[in-house]
């Protein structure tokens, strides 16, 4: 089929589906992976599996702009703001998430490239399903004020993450030796890298504005600027997602039109997003469902346990109040967006392992999506934090 009209009716699903899925109140994610499977090669066969990989650009692009937006929350004036305490339960929440999983999956026998690709993913968490039940139901109390600062910082974290531990995964999958070289320097500068190149071509988008005042010019440059993050952290084998982070962050902090930036780059990816995701659920190899089942198991059981541990430890360490410390935890299940990018990206580090991990985690996105925002609700209402209707 022609690429472009297989583009189209990929949109076409992916807005139906969402029109439908507002009827059980779940988020448009869920509706956008379950239109690619629909248009997948195993239902409709709209993309083929060739197909797919020529769509990869889509995905590079996306990833790009999700990281970017990921960046732009990090404005040093508003960290300064809320302190310490979002900072120390993300990362225990974070590494609490990742360390259960790595030692749920060597238990049930995973392989060691594939237990760190998702012990990296599992640290994500998935803003936008939360923030649609804070919304939605007009919650507001103390947990509800800690969550929305930890969900910002939670994505840089598992980005972070990500990068490190894939870095070790690839120099154990290509049998490398392992030396204080490939554990420690390489992933270092690959990390020191892409965060540089990102301040770098973040400057040079700040510096250059000042030239150019339509806002159709300035939503090129930043168009720009991540083009050309992606295209020069592929070239270097750096990560794609820190620079772009780091663009964002840079931006955000040393522009004075960074909000104007932000709404013109928000009313740009919405279709680009949609697209990303019926691919995601479009590349999903349904027939290695099967065999990944206890891995696939493990992963989703033992992140929701290790995010309510470490966000519950996290809290009591900063003698947090006690709604805080109890119900946290359980408002961070949901996984989506950035997880997502990552399994699609390990499908090119990993390549032996990209399938298993690919369907892992579209698989535990299905289920998280369908339960988090359910238990998100719960724990806010235990909370006392979202009024019951009279």
């Amino acid at each position: 089929m022609n690429v472009l009209l297989a583009l189209s009716i990929a949109i076409a699903m992916g807005l139906l589906f969402s029109r439908f899925i507002r009827f059980i109140h779940l988020p448009n994610v869920t509706a956008y992976l379950l239109a690619g499977l629909v248009v997948g090669p195993y239902v409709l066969g709209v993309f083929t599996p060739e197909m797919n990989s020529q769509m990869a650009i889509i995905s590079d692009v996306a990833l790009g702009f999700i990281a970017y937006s990921i960046g732009s929350e990090f404005k040093l004036s508003y960290l300064k703001e809320i302190g310490a305490k979002p900072i120390v339960i993300t990362i225990f929440e974070g590494c609490g998430a990742s360390l259960i999983v790595f030692a749920a999956l060597l238990l049930v026998g995973a392989p060691m490239p594939l237990t760190l690709a998702l012990s990296a993913i599992a640290a994500a968490t998935a803003p936008a399903a939360t923030l649609m039940v804070v919304r939605q139901y007009k919650a507001n109390g103390p947990v509800t004020k800690m969550l929305l600062p930890v969900v910002a910082m939670d994505d840089a974290l598992g980005l972070i993450l990500y990068a490190v531990l894939m870095a070790l995964a690839r120099t154990i999958d290509r049998g490398t030796a392992l030396t204080v070289w490939t554990l420690v320097f390489q992933p270092l500068i690959q990390i020191v890298g892409s965060l540089g190149l990102g301040v770098v071509l973040g400057l040079v988008l700040v510096y250059v504005l000042r030239f150019f005042h339509s806002r159709g010019n300035k939503l090129a440059l930043t168009i720009m600027m991540v083009f050309a993050g992606v295209g020069l952290c592929s070239l270097l084998d750096w990560s794609s997602l820190l620079c772009c982070m780091m663009i964002g962050a840079t931006m955000v902090n040393l522009c004075n039109q960074s909000a104007a930036m932000l709404e013109q780059c928000d009313r740009f990816t919405p279709p680009l997003f949609l697209l990303f995701f019926v691919l995601s659920g479009a590349n999903l190899d349904l027939s290695v469902l099967p065999t990944v089942g206890v891995i696939g198991v493990a992963y989703v059981i033992a992140r929701a346990v290790g995010k309510c541990i470490g966000a519950t430890a996290g809290a009591a360490v900063e003698k947090c109040e006690p709604s805080i410390v109890k119900y946290l935890g359980f408002t961070l299940i949901p996984q989506a967006g950035v997880a997502i990018g990552m399994a699609r990206m390990s499908m090119t580090a990993l390549p032996e392992y990209g399938t298993v991990i690919n369907a892992v985690v579209l698989a535990g996105t299905l289920i998280y999506e369908l339960t988090g925002p359910v238990i998100t609700k719960i724990a806010l209402t235990k909370a006392g934090e979202i009024k019951a209707k009279s």
